[in-house]
C-alpha cells in the first residue's frame, strides 16, 4: 500500500515539474496574457508552490530565482523518493 502511494506521489511530482517548466518557459514571453485560460490556471496552479520560495529567495539583479530553487527542491524530493522505491523493490 505504501509503495503504491509513493509511486503515485512520484508521478504527481513529475506532472507538477512539467507544469512548472511550462510556466517558467512561458514567463519569458512578454505577450502571454496570464489572465486568460489556460494560462491563468497554470499560473495559479504553480504559483502556490513558487510563492513559498519567493518569500525566502530575493530577486537577484532583477531575476526571480524562486522557480529555480522550487524546481531544485522538487527534483531532490523526486530523486529521494525514486531511490527509496528502488530499494523497496530490491
Amino acid at each position: 500500500m505504501l509503495l503504491i502511494l509513493l509511486e503515485s506521489l512520484v508521478v504527481l511530482i513529475k506532472i507538477y515539474i512539467g507544469a512548472m517548466l511550462v510556466r517558467i518557459t512561458l514567463s519569458w514571453f512578454p505577450n502571454v496574457n496570464w489572465y486568460v485560460q489556460p494560462f491563468y490556471f497554470l499560473a495559479q496552479f504553480t504559483d502556490i508552490y513558487i510563492n513559498l520560495f519567493r518569500t525566502i529567495v530575493p530577486p537577484l539583479f532583477g531575476f526571480d530565482l524562486a522557480p529555480l530553487f522550487a524546481l531544485a527542491f522538487l527534483e531532490t524530493m523526486l530523486i529521494y523518493l525514486s531511490n527509496h522505491l528502488a530499494q523497496s523493490y530490491a
